[in-house]
């Protein structure tokens, strides 16, 4: 008699067919335009301002208790909301381009595994690939924005100041909590899709700890296009 495997056991089968460095750029692929949101969002953040719109910044301009802003003008509401929902359209993309999702237990183990591997009764499944691959790359993006606001409020307390449109240099709290909340979002908030499975939490802290490496790579390259001040 065969007996029928939960979804969390065969996403563990799955998984276990890699190597856990192969599990981990799987990781990064499934988690790519959220990890990519703050650079959709310096993109909004410089150019909007151009047309005449902006920037609006998250804070007000109003400082904390201590005097300093409370997360500075490096955080503004176009942004937020551009950063976001471009990472949703780049969702789209990746779905469009991959086609339809196969059943879990049918997936093969692959880094390029389809991002809506297993979403089907998820609360974001609106019985539409587009609009649900929408859906999870805004809140992928939102989240990480979210992250990245909380380092920004923890370097002000710390007296970590921008300079004009220089950010202020601070390599851990540029990097891990946008990181982190990504992945605890995807975790906590996305149902029983294969993108939320807890057979991934190795996997996501080994990007973690490589993601400082990452995102001064991004920026190095942002730097040399002319979309960065600063190659940090």
């Amino acid at each position: 008699m065969t007996s029928i495997l939960s979804s969390s056991q065969q996403a563990e089968e799955l998984i276990s067919e890699l190597t856990i460095i192969s599990a981990a750029l799987m990781v990064l692929w499934l988690y790519l335009p959220g990890f990519l949101a703050n650079t959709f969002a310096m993109m909004w953040g410089k150019w909007l301002p151009k047309t005449g719109y902006g920037p609006w910044p998250i804070d007000g301009g109003r400082n904390w208790k201590d005097g300093n802003r409370i997360l500075g003008d490096g955080k503004t509401w176009n942004g937020l909301i551009g950063g976001s929902i471009t990472s949703g359209i780049m969702m789209v993309l990746i779905v469009l381009q991959m086609g339809e999702p196969t059943a879990l237990s049918e997936t093969k183990a692959t880094i390029f595994i389809h991002p809506l591997t297993g979403y089907e009764g998820s609360w974001w499944d609106t019985g539409s690939q587009i609009s649900s691959a929408f859906i999870l790359g805004t809140i992928l993006g939102f989240s990480c924005l979210l992250g990245d606001s909380a380092g920004s409020f923890v370097k002000r307390r710390r007296g970590l100041k921008r300079e004009g449109d220089v950010s202020s240099k601070a390599p851990l709290l540029d990097t891990l909590p946008f990181a982190i909340m990504v992945f605890a979002c995807g975790i906590l908030f996305l149902g029983d899709a294969l993108i939320s499975d807890t057979n991934l939490l190795l996997p996501m802290l080994i990007i973690i700890i490589i993601t400082p490496i990452l995102h001064r790579t991004f920026n190095v390259i942002g730097y040399k296009i002319g979309w960065k001040d600063v190659p940090y």
